[in-house]
């Protein structure tokens, strides 16, 4: 009879083998409970070689999975279709965990039962200047409670639960149809938005698992990368506006306001990065998201119009193309996120 891990971390790789050992070094320390999938993506360098030598050092716990290049979601993709673990994770071959910050997770997990979403803190890791920020949400939730979205407080304005905070029941993700986009950044946002309503257990751990390093060159969310793959960014956003009709799908005011507010957050920084270059053409796709977004939901649209951050763009845009680098500056320094 085959063993059901008790967590399945899928580790999605391309071309990094410059960073993939420190990834792999740290959450093999979870041992037997854990199954680590390395889904290699069409690497060009020794990426694959990388893990074969961990499925080999660490036989029953890292799997190597080979595919053609399809991007992040289709390597995403492939490690929930393979993944045997209770609970998934995704940690990016880029990024670790803290050993004694893992191991506590893995005891949660072990001893709580069955919930839909673990919740803990995550860790910036600026490489530019050696410093971190840890993203925590202690003043939202209560510690180690298994909760719904009802017991929970006010996110503060510079606090988001990204992919990297989430550790979610594995047959969820597969309940809700989570399946990513291909060759398309920024999908981890799809899947730190679209199982929200199917979640109705959850608990908060106060640790900080996660090392999320920002600042590595050609890193996706580099303001120049963003420009440049503004489609990407435009399509996820899409995405995550068409899911659901807030007002009428989600019964919970607390998780609606909370799912309105990241859609504020994606939309402020999408339309930001549009107004940058100064380019008239480009501009345009800011006007045809709004208008997207106004023939989906016209209260939605009234809502999203209206919050601090979006008001102030469309205020910066009118006076000033200069203000709009400012406010991408500033949403930079409350979000943390380059």
């Amino acid at each position: 009879m085959k063993t059901i891990k008790l967590l399945s971390i899928v580790v999605p790789s391309y071309n990094s083998q410059d960073y993939l050992r420190h990834c792999l070094d740290s959450v093999v320390k979870g041992g037997q409970e854990v199954e680590v999938i390395v889904v290699d993506d069409g690497s060009t360098d020794r990426t694959a070689e990388i893990a074969r030598e961990y499925c080999a050092r660490f036989p029953g716990i890292v799997r190597l999975e080979q595919k053609e290049n399809g991007g992040h979601g289709s390597a995403v993709n492939r490690g929930l279709e393979v993944a045997t673990g209770r609970y998934f994770k995704v940690v990016d071959s880029d990024d670790w965990l803290d050993t004694a910050d893992y191991m506590s997770v893995l005891s949660l997990l072990r001893g709580i039962g069955s919930i839909d979403l673990l919740i803990t803190n995550y860790v910036y890791e600026y490489s530019y200047n050696l410093k971190h920020k840890v993203m925590r949400f202690s003043n939202v939730f209560p510690q180690g409670k298994v909760i719904t979205w009802d017991s929970m407080g006010r996110f503060r304005f510079d606090q988001l639960m990204l992919m990297h905070s989430l550790f979610y029941r594995t047959d969820l993700l597969r309940e809700c149809g989570l399946k990513l986009p291909e060759h398309t950044f920024y999908v981890d946002n799809l899947v730190a938005y679209l199982p929200l309503p199917y979640v109705k257990s959850l608990v908060y751990l106060d640790c900080s698992p996660y090392h999320y390093l920002i600042g590595r060159p050609g890193q996706s969310v580099n303001t120049q990368v963003m420009i440049k793959q503004i489609d990407q960014q435009l399509k996820v956003t899409r995405l995550m506006i068409e899911a659901y009709d807030l007002f009428k799908d989600i019964a919970g005011e607390k998780l609606r306001r909370y799912m309105i507010f990241y859609l504020s957050m994606m939309i402020a920084i999408t339309v930001t990065h549009i107004y940058i270059p100064e380019d008239e053409k480009l501009s345009c796709k800011a006007d045809e998201l709004w208008n997207f977004i106004k023939q989906k939901d016209e209260k939605l649209y009234a809502v999203l119009r209206r919050s601090f951050l979006n008001s102030g763009i469309r205020f910066g845009q009118k006076i000033s193309p200069r203000l709009i680098s400012h406010g991408l500056k500033l949403i930079k320094r409350i979000y943390k996120f380059s």
